[in-house]
């Protein structure tokens, strides 16, 4: 059995796909980025009127990217200490690591997750950090 979550609390997805998937007791989010479900928004970015990237603030995107993670989880029936694997994205491996990595320890101390953290060229909007998560549903 298989059941598509949406939810209106994290940024809408940019194309034909959902927030997640449930497959049995496992949890499959598609790539979640730091755009804010509000407006659409990404924290700390500052463009030029070319659109290109003049400032943006890698600590506010993690916080963001978290943010809304876990409103996905939660409104799939899990939540955050039941991540079991994170895959990171991020458009500025040396600039942007330690940031991340510090901010990051944070939120997943007592998790535990396993986490593969990657560098890729650019992301499909401007931002700076997106997150691929596998997280379990405990059944009541």
């Amino acid at each position: 059995m298989s059941k598509v979550i949406k939810t209106d609390f994290a940024a809408k997805p940019l194309g034909a796909y959902p927030h997640a998937r449930r497959v049995g007791n496992l949890l499959f989010l598609s790539g979640i980025g730091s755009r804010t479900a509000k407006d659409n928004s990404i924290p700390g970015l500052e463009q030029d009127a070319e659109g290109n990237i003049l400032r943006y603030d890698i600590e506010a995107e993690c916080h963001s990217c978290f943010a809304n993670v876990k409103a996905v989880l939660e409104a799939s029936g899990s939540n955050w200490n039941n991540i079991v694997d994170v895959t990171v994205f991020l458009t500025n491996m040396k600039k942007d690591f330690p940031v991340y990595n510090r901010v990051y320890g944070e939120y997943f101390k007592d998790v535990q997750a396993c986490r593969t953290t990657v560098e890729v060229k650019s992301l499909p909007t401007p931002i700076a950090i997106e997150l691929k998560v596998i997280a379990s549903i405990d059944e009541p």
